[in-house]
């Protein structure tokens, strides 16, 4: 068979499906000015192309409207081979909605985590002059050859260090991880992550989780350059800073050294100039101080200073004169308060005191004895009329043995006992020649 008879083969084959509906997210749409729409379908592992002729356009896309990139959608129609490329695709005439993508939506939610824990909120300033660049690309890419480009205009031979990766396809990830680790480790100061332009889906490796941990675990500032200006992905918002192109990263890392030597050189001028000011400006003093009189005559010159002098030292007289005066009144007030605070005078003040408190306590004696005088006297009075001597003084006596005991009963003295008897004037002794008893009430002989 000629490969038209195959080709004619296989759209009989297609055709035998008869309509089918196929399920994926659309990618690349895009309507060409004859108003037919092209887009393609993809899922996990595959892609299909699909049409939608201009005159089904209407009726296609009523449900959806227009076509989106990674919205989820089943197309209907039939299966079609375009012979001059040898592609078969699906020639769709109506289009339902099934929401987001699964891979968008996995995406956003891998975004929603990642900035629960913080890896989109560092933003490490770029060094100014960094030693050597690190990047991260495919070496035959055209991120590569833009990037290398860019240096050779703005600093031609400037130290970079590339590794290799694979910027597209199922192990690109893992590379991409890979190589930042290890430019990481060889000592660089910043790291340029880029990949040109293209469809999501060729784009999608910097979207994965292992890509953005990497960057977030580099120690040093990570620059993204992925794709275009309106692409954005997962390690853009992982990143240090977003680059729109791999050319604006090289930019944005690689000094300008024609700016830079521009910049020296308008500096040196400025300083240039503002050193011929100054001494010009030096010159002109010295030459008008060279006319003043002073210099032309020193010797006024040493009249006026020793004028000066003189005066200094009378205001120095005078400020010492009255500091001394301010200081003899200080000190005479300080004398008079240290002479009413001295221990004479506490002492004086103190006998004064103590003086009054004398006369006040003599006074207050003699109250209390006098007082005391007045009560003892009816007690006294009181105390004499019972008193034994005034008993004696009316001729009573008081009969005492000789061991002291007063005698109140005859009845037990016995004859010969010696006694002594108070009187008024004086004592009596005595001895029992005969003992008579009188019992109370009556005699008894």
């Amino acid at each position: 068979m000629s490969v038209s008879q195959l080709t004619a083969r296989i759209n009989t084959a297609l055709k035998g499906f008869g309509r089918v509906a196929v399920e994926g997210e659309i990618s690349r749409p895009k309507t060409v000015a004859s108003g037919h729409v092209f887009f393609t379908l993809k899922d996990g592992s595959a892609v299909l192309d699909a049409k939608v002729w201009r005159s089904a356009a209407p009726r296609a896309l009523a449900s959806v409207g227009k076509l989106t990139e990674g919205a989820r959608v089943v197309c209907h129609g039939t299966l079609d081979v375009y012979a001059p490329y040898g592609k078969h695709s699906l020639i769709v005439d109506r289009i339902e909605p099934r929401g987001m993508g699964a891979l968008l939506a996995d995406l956003e939610r891998l975004k929603v985590q990642l900035r629960e824990e913080g890896l989109m909120d560092r933003r490490r300033p770029l060094p100014r002059f960094p030693a050597r660049v690190g990047v991260v690309t495919s070496r035959d890419a055209d991120a590569w050859r833009d990037f290398l480009r860019t240096r050779s205009l703005r600093w031609p031979g400037y130290p970079v260090r590339l590794v290799h990766s694979r910027v597209q396809g199922q192990a690109a990830a893992k590379e991409v991880a890979a190589a930042i680790r290890r430019l990481d480790e060889s000592g660089v100061d910043v790291v340029v992550v880029c990949r040109g332009g293209g469809a999501i889906e060729d784009l999608w490796c910097f979207n994965e989780e292992a890509v953005a941990r990497a960057i977030w675990a580099c120690s040093v500032p990570v620059v993204t350059g992925v794709g275009h200006e309106t692409d954005t992905t997962l390690v853009d918002l992982v990143a240090d800073h977003r680059a729109h192109t791999p050319t604006d990263a090289a930019q944005t890392v690689l000094p300008d050294r024609a700016a830079l030597l521009e910049a020296i050189e308008r500096q040196g001028a400025y300083l240039g100039d503002a050193l011929e000011r100054a001494v010009e400006g030096r010159a002109d003093r010295f030459a008008r101080a060279a006319r003043t009189l002073r210099l032309r005559t020193p010797a006024r010159l040493v009249e006026e200073r020793g004028a000066r002098v003189e005066a200094l030292a009378r205001r120095g007289r005078s400020a010492s004169i009255s500091l001394i005066q301010e200081s003899a009144t200080r000190l005479e007030r300080l004398a008079a308060r240290l002479e009413r605070q001295s221990p004479m005078a506490r002492v004086v003040r103190a006998e004064g005191q103590v003086g009054g408190a004398t006369s006040r306590l003599v006074a207050a004696m003699g109250a209390l004895v006098a007082a005391a005088d007045r009560r003892l006297a009816p007690a006294g009075r009181a105390l004499e009329a019972v008193s034994p001597l005034a008993v004696l003084e009316r001729g009573y006596s008081i009969t005492r043995r000789a061991d002291g005991r007063v005698v109140e009963d005859p009845s037990e003295l016995g004859e010969g006992e010696e006694l002594t008897t108070i009187v008024a004037r004086g004592e009596i002794d005595s001895t029992v020649g005969a003992v008579r008893s009188r019992e109370r009430g009556g005699e008894d002989g």
